[in-house]
């Protein structure tokens, strides 16, 4: 039994063993901006999905979810350092998604959400 729990101890740690260290323990305060990409104006209560990425591209579990305000910003403070998947969704907009690098104390992200395209069919 004692066997059993160094070993798991030990595979809970190894991850972290080869983890990159640069920017560990940085922490940073993300303020999103999600507005209209035609005229700019804000987009309210838009969800934003925020998950870690590890080195190989992968998305991470432990992800969570901010509402914008009516000002369409919504703000989260002491992410750490490293990237970070966005995804961004709002009722009539197209959804947007894209992986950012966090490397500063405090980073901004305007969000520019287009109306969805017309679809065509060769079907009538």
């Amino acid at each position: 039994m004692r066997r059993a729990a160094v070993l798991f101890i030990f595979l809970l740690l190894l991850p972290a063993a080869f983890a990159d260290k640069k920017g560990e323990g940085q922490l940073s305060d993300l303020i999103f901006e999600v507005v209209k990409a035609d005229n700019g104006k804000p987009i309210r209560s838009a969800s934003i999905i925020l998950h870690p990425v590890d080195g190989r591209g992968r998305q991470g579990t432990g992800g969570f979810q901010l509402k914008t305000n009516g000002d369409g910003r919504a703000t989260v403070n002491s992410v750490p350092y490293g990237k970070l998947r966005v995804q961004v969704i709002a009722p009539g907009y197209q959804t947007f998604g894209r992986d950012f690098e966090i490397g500063q104390a405090a980073q901004t992200f305007v969000v520019k959400l287009n109306r969805p395209q017309p679809q065509h069919s060769i079907y009538k």
